[in-house]
């Protein structure tokens, strides 16, 4: 039996660097960096991310054999992931962490002995992905400031949140965050230094000497006695007087100044932030839509965010799957089911079902009998 030829594509450039070896991804470590730090300085946006990973939720694999079924869904619950985790749920997570924050992810899945033994997420620190050609991605081990093919690449994978046409490399949800982040940051920083120095009261003492000719000659010696006089009633742990002889004034230093309002400011960069996530701004604590019919709304456009989410990771829990059924010599068609969402979506189905019963039935009652001949 001939090996089948391998598909072709007409539109993509010959001259393109697929054809000349490999395209290395364009994502690099210091961007990676850049978009690990930002999860790191702006906790709006680290919470958003752990809330879509928490909102995604779990799911079933069901088999026509019942058996097989409950086996293949008590290897994904107790499966071994990395060197603490376990569980398919908890290595998805990982998987779609780095989905969001860089664009692409890697994973392995661990043979041992014919059977299934772990699973392993895999660095983007540690791995190359090339395209090869514009409907194949190949991933590589770096090793010793190199590049080397997987010995079994049927064991690894990889995917791609959003590629541009004519590429597999994707895109990070945080790209275009990065300039709104700077811009937040340098206004947190601002507020506190302003607090630094407002709220911790520093004070002005002068003392000017009368036009006698002996306070004129011991002006500096009497200043250096007020200065230690007033530290030591500043520094000391209870509240005590400060008495002075002579013409001294004290001024609170800023006093007069007035901390700049920072929430206009500070709502229009999280809106950007918000909106780029699109995660509602009521899960992240933030009351800016004060109506249920908007909350609502919103609750159903992430409905449809993570529906998304779910669609990317479903190719990689079947070749999961699909590789324990083989490995277990029970190869057979199987179905992801995942949970609803939320109650509420239940709820609301269950409602519209109810709803559109007693229509039709309020529609066939109202409809005239035929005259009977």
């Amino acid at each position: 039996m001939g090996k089948a030829p391998v598909a072709s594509v007409q539109t993509a450039a010959h001259e393109s660097p697929f054809y000349a070896g490999g395209n290395p991804v364009p994502l690099s470590a210091g961007e990676r960096r850049l978009y690990l730090a930002l999860r790191e300085n702006i906790p709006i946006i680290d919470a958003a991310i752990d809330k879509i990973l928490r909102l995604v939720g779990s799911f079933q694999v069901t088999c026509k054999n019942k058996g097989t079924q409950e086996e293949l869904n008590g290897f994904l619950q107790n499966v071994p992931v990395g060197a603490a985790g376990a569980g398919v749920q908890t290595f998805l997570n990982c998987y779609l962490s780095d989905l969001l924050t860089y664009g692409n992810a890697a994973g392995e899945m661990v043979v041992q002995n014919g059977r299934l033994a772990a699973l392993y997420n895999a660095s983007l620190d540690d791995v190359e992905l090339k395209e090869v050609t514009p409907l194949d991605i190949q991933v590589l081990r770096r090793e010793n400031g190199t590049s080397v093919p997987v010995k079994y690449p049927q064991l690894v994978f990889c995917s791609a949140l959003n590629p541009p046409s004519g590429s597999a490399l994707g895109i990070s949800i945080l790209r275009g965050l990065p300039f709104v982040s700077n811009i937040l940051l340098q206004i947190y920083h601002a507020i506190g230094t302003n607090w630094q120095r407002l709220g911790s009261v520093r004070f002005a003492v002068t003392y000017k000497p009368s036009s006698d000719a002996m306070d004129q000659a011991y002006a500096r010696e009497r200043a250096e006695e007020i200065a230690g006089e007033w530290g030591r009633a500043m520094r000391g742990n209870e509240v005590s007087d400060f008495i002075s002889v002579g013409d001294v004034s004290i001024k609170t230093v800023g006093a007069d100044c007035q901390i700049p309002d920072s929430e206009v400011p500070v709502r229009q960069m999280l809106e950007q932030i918000v909106a780029k996530l699109g995660i509602p701004p009521f899960l992240l604590g933030l009351t800016w839509s004060s109506t249920e019919r908007m909350s609502s709304q919103q609750a159903d456009i992430l409905t449809s965010e993570l529906e998304s989410y779910r669609r990317i990771l479903n190719p990689i829990i079947e070749r999961i799957c699909a590789m324990w059924l083989s490995l277990n010599g029970t190869p057979e068609d199987l179905t992801i089911e995942w949970d609803d969402i939320s109650l509420q979506d239940t709820v609301d189905l269950a409602s519209a079902r109810y709803q559109n019963a007693r229509a039709a039935q309020i529609e066939s009652q109202a409809k005239p009998a035929s005259p009977r001949r």
